[in-house]
């Protein structure tokens, strides 16, 4: 991905959406959901997160603060990606 992609915004316009009531979506292209579509249905969580002290670059920690509030997050998910790129690598 390039620096320039992550300029491109979505051009879906949220705000028309969100005022939406329920009877204006149209679903008709969504297949309902059978008895046994629950039948086999789990409920699964995300694992909870291992609380770790961690140095990083004061820059780094920087930067994903001007990000937004929840900086922690966007590191563990930049990190996740990160080793899911590399995983292929690994033999």
């Amino acid at each position: 991905m390039s620096g320039q992609d992550m300029k491109n915004f979505s051009k879906t316009n949220l705000d028309r959406i969100s005022q939406l009531t329920d009877d204006q979506i149209d679903t008709s292209d969504i297949p309902s959901l059978t008895d046994a579509d629950f039948k086999r249905a789990s409920l699964r969580m995300p694992p909870q997160p291992v609380e770790i002290t961690l140095h990083l670059d004061p820059e780094l920690v920087a930067w994903f603060k001007a990000h937004g509030e929840h900086y922690e997050a966007q590191i563990n998910a930049a990190l996740r990606i990160y080793v899911e790129a590399h995983r292929a690598y690994k033999a």
